[in-house]
């Protein structure tokens, strides 16, 4: 019987792997049929395009570069690595390497994941054809598609050549005669067998395998290059020894940005290019563009400055966007700690909750309607309670709280849920809403009590934009990254023009917030607890406005000055509950970008307007300074609502105090 039963399973099996084969041969069939009838893509061309830093100075090409090197120019030492550790049946197959692609699956799904990948050189050429690097199925069917037409239409050393020409090799070096200038100023066609054996590892992962960034991996892939160049007889023992113990002299400082990082703007510059609707469909596909973009390479190089001293762990991600708040341009943007590693770019496409980053919105709402820095509540552990008994039960960090009553200025420098919530529902749950929506950000938001404390989840970009219109005094901004897309001949398809907007913030009051912000660093506001950046204060020698945002999932750190505003974001993927060191990486990441950005120019500050007074105020109680031992700040209040001095704390009694601390 169970022979029987075993006999029939087989025989269905068969006939399963039959049918399968057979529509997998007629699908293949087919695909290469209407491959020959399509018309021929012409791979100089397509993708074509270019993008430019704001001085103009060119800092990213697509396919068809003037760096295109033809195949009889490299030597043979590149063209055998990248064939033997990429594909080695390149020559054999036709676009598809079925046994390795079937191999790969057994593999994977032995393991439980992705440990082995099967795409072909002609795959990954495909891959190298598109203006965008999103990932989706209908790109996938276009790369097939196209992997098919390549295979058809053209030589396989045509395209060959083209991947080369095209590839990733890090540091923003794209096409292996950049590569071997970045990397050992030399061309092509001089590199050695050590050389090209350590260039030609680096595209499966050129973040990991970039010899600039980590040595001892690029080595070890190299000794993967070469051993597999020996199984495949394209040297000989003695050479791999010698290749693998050569010593090499690396050139990165002569050539290009250097910039890993850079591939996240460009991916981010790709995805605003497709929603630009009045570029014509056909120059997207063929490219034969020339993209200028708000790209400051200051700021880049001072987010990946920060990246790379403060890095966490491999587990966590980030998000960085740094921005010109007068006019919403975008100086700089990291999706991600590796591009090689994660393509996602959360710059653009993750939502996260932005927790006590609402906060200075709310308490803009508070200023402009009565409140001032010196405005206090009791803050304790508190219960709200509202109709049909329901209860809301805000907690601080760290279960800290006051027990005592305490001004605006200090909740704001310790980040007070309880106050952030009072000082809610005093004023209505509309009122922060609505500010909100008015200074930019369209994610889904609801009128609740926690709206208070940034539970809804945002954009980076988005939140940074709100941001700006603290930072220029009141002005909302369109974020941006292209100023203008023109073809080949010259012909402008696409200018971005600034749009005429109206003042939706008060200056005055924008001025006392960004004033407020400064105490979440300032040592005179210690008391029961600490301000949330005081960790950093030893780090920061300009003035900034800084507020953080931390829940269980999410670490966020928002700053900016007159001409600067930046956001930071730090977390996982899966939204897990993030460590404490992940916090303190994101705040030290923040202040070492934000110092290194300032270190090539001044960082300026707000004049005091003329309808707002300084007073000497202890910033705890908001009480006015009346002897030297206290606590004390300048905090900044509309004129007629500042705390009014008497006959012992008088004009001249203030400057003394002040004098003496």
């Amino acid at each position: 019987m169970k022979k029987k039963i075993l006999k029939k399973t087989t025989k269905l099996m068969f006939l399963f792997f039959s049918i399968f084969f057979g529509f997998f041969v007629l699908f293949n069939l087919i695909g290469f049929l209407y491959a020959f009838i399509t018309p021929k893509i012409d791979i100089k061309s397509a993708n074509a395009f270019s993008v430019y830093d704001n001085k103009g100075a060119l800092v990213f090409q697509g396919n068809g570069n003037d760096s295109w090197v033809d195949l009889k120019n490299c030597n043979s030492n590149i063209v055998d690595a990248t064939i033997s550790v990429e594909d080695k049946n390149f020559y054999k197959h036709w676009g598809f390497d079925y046994l390795r692609i079937a191999k790969a699956m057994v593999v994977n799904i032995s393991s439980g994941g992705i440990r082995q990948g099967a795409s072909s050189i002609t795959q990954q050429y495909a891959k190298n054809l598109f203006l965008d690097f999103e990932q989706s199925w209908k790109r996938k069917w276009k790369e097939m598609w196209l992997t098919y037409e390549l295979e058809a239409h053209y030589s396989k050393d045509e395209i060959l050549e083209g991947y080369l020409n095209t590839i990733n090799y890090g540091h923003g070096m794209y096409g292996i005669s950049n590569a071997s200038k970045y990397y050992f100023g030399k061309d092509v066609k001089n590199l050695s067998l050590a050389e090209a054996s350590i260039l030609a590892g680096i595209p499966n992962s050129p973040s990991n395998y970039s010899p600039v960034d980590n040595y001892k991996l690029s080595k070890e892939r190299q000794k993967v290059v070469l051993s597999r160049m020996y199984n495949n007889k394209y040297i000989t023992k003695q050479e791999m020894d010698n290749a693998y113990n050569e010593q090499l002299v690396f050139k990165n400082e002569e050539f290009g940005t250097g910039l890993s990082s850079l591939i996240y703007y460009n991916d981010a510059v790709m995805s605003e290019l497709n929603e630009i609707g009045t570029i014509p469909s056909s120059y997207l596909d063929t490219g034969n563009i020339k993209i200028y973009t708000t790209l400051d390479l200051d700021a880049q190089n001072a987010l990946e400055s920060g990246l790379k001293k403060n890095a966490v762990n491999k587990k966590s991600e980030t998000a960085k966007v740094m921005m010109n708040p007068n006019d919403g341009s975008i100086l700089g943007l990291i999706g991600g700690i590796n591009y090689g590693n994660s393509q996602f770019n959360r710059a653009i496409n993750s939502y996260r909750q932005p927790g006590s980053t609402v906060k200075p919105f709310l308490y803009y709402k508070a200023l402009e309607n009565g409140f001032t820095p010196s405005t206090s509540f009791f803050s304790k552990e508190t219960n709200f309670y509202f109709d049909k008994k329901q209860v809301y039960s805000p907690k601080n960090y760290g279960n800290i709280y006051a027990n005592k009553e305490i001004s605006l200025a200090a909740a704001i420098a310790y980040s007070d849920n309880i106050y952030a919530v009072k000082t809610h529902l005093f004023l209505g749950e509309e009122e922060l809403y609505d500010t909100l929506r008015s200074v930019g950000i369209t994610s889904k938001l609801e009128k609740s009590p926690s709206l208070a404390l940034g539970t809804y989840e945002v954009g980076m970009v988005e939140m940074t934009a709100a941001y700006a219109a603290l930072a220029n005094g009141g002005k909302p901004v369109y974020p941006h990254m292209i100023r203008k897309v023109v073809d080949k001949k010259g012909n402008v398809l696409y200018e971005y023009k600034e749009k005429p907007l109206k003042i939706i913030l008060d200056s005055d009051i924008t001025f006392i917030v960004s004033e407020l912000l400064t105490g979440t660093y300032d040592s005179n506001l210690i008391d029961y607890t600490y301000p949330t950046c005081i960790s950093m204060t030893s780090s920061i020698t300009n003035k900034y406005a800084i507020k953080t945002g931390s829940t269980d999932t999410d670490s966020w750190v928002i700053g900016y000055t007159p001409d600067i505003v930046f956001t930071s974001w730090a977390g996982y993927d899966d939204s897990s509950n993030i460590p404490s060191e992940v916090i303190a990486g994101n705040k030290n990441s923040w202040v070492t970008s934000m110092e290194s950005y300032f270190k090539k120019r001044d960082a300026s500050w707000y004049d005091v307007p003329k309808d707002v007074v300084g007073v000497l105020v202890n910033p705890i109680t908001g009480n006015v300074v009346r002897s030297s031992n206290e606590n004390k700040k300048i905090l900044y209040y509309l004129k007629g609502t500042e705390p009014m001095l008497s006959e012992v704390n008088s004009v001249d009694k203030q400057k003394e105090i002040f004098n003496k601390s």
